[in-house]
């Protein structure tokens, strides 16, 4: 080995611990890789369409385990008080602010809006929908959407969603259970409660699965969105509050 004074040793000290450093840097840059030393990965930005009780509910889960979450409907000034109180990491605003919010794939948007008015919403926002990583959390009932809940339930609620907010990288989501359960049931102990999801964008069940794992619940995972219909509203996948192997049991999945 050729001999090295001193001031050289030191540069390539200096060099080493500087690419070391760089690499560290890039993988916490990237959301969901872990640096060297990270104990979690990158929180992502999320919006929430519709802030009642489910988007309410989820998105407060979300902020709690560390996301930047902004919460949104047609009149924000109501969401100044929930806002204030969930602190900096949360905030309101129009649904237009809550597409806009996160501009990285690992951003997404929980749709819970009455299943009603999506024709009209996929009208509406055609542009922001192309592309975005969209958890849709809608139920269609007769009483309140009519022909449209006929529709869902003859072609499955995903390929309708999917029909109405054309463009969207869509995963369905959080529809299965009450909001009362989602809060009390959140990083229950033991075997974490269930969340059925399914879509045809791997990426995007990727992105909603680790949101479903963040706001304290396990995700399962159906299949394509054409799967979600065995979770819909009326069907025995509904409402199954179970752990994740029970669900998958429950929904005929290998594992």
């Amino acid at each position: 080995m050729p001999h090295r004074n001193a001031d050289e040793v030191c540069r390539i000290g200096r060099r080493g611990v500087l690419a070391g450093a760089g690499a560290v840097a890039l993988g916490l840059a990237l959301p969901g890789v872990r640096g060297a030393g990270a104990q979690t990965p990158s929180k992502s930005k999320v919006g929430v369409i519709g802030s009642g009780h489910i988007g309410g509910t989820v998105g407060e889960l979300w902020v709690k385990s560390g996301h930047e979450v902004l919460f949104s409907s047609r009149h924000p000034d109501e969401l100044k008080d929930m806002v204030a109180r969930l602190g900096p990491l949360a905030r309101a605003g129009t649904p237009e602010q809550a597409f806009a919010f996160g501009d990285t794939f690992g951003d997404a948007v929980l749709l819970a809006i009455p299943y009603k008015a999506y024709p009209q919403f996929g009208q509406d926002y055609a542009t922001a929908l192309r592309g975005k990583v969209v958890l849709d959390a809608g139920n269609a009932t007769a009483a309140r959407d009519g022909p449209l809940a006929d529709e869902a339930k003859a072609n499955g609620i995903g390929l309708t969603s999917a029909k109405y907010l054309p463009g969207a990288k869509l995963v369905r989501a959080f529809n299965t259970l009450n909001y009362k359960v989602l809060a009390e049931q959140a990083n229950r102990s033991g075997d974490r409660l269930a969340i059925p999801i399914a879509g045809d964008d791997q990426a995007a069940v990727e992105v909603a699965a680790g949101l479903v794992r963040d706001a304290g619940f396990e995700p399962v995972i159906a299949g394509g969105l054409a799967k979600a219909s065995e979770f819909q509203m009326g069907t025995p996948g509904y409402g199954q509050n179970v752990s994740a192997a029970e669900l998958r049991q429950r929904l005929g999945l290998s594992r």
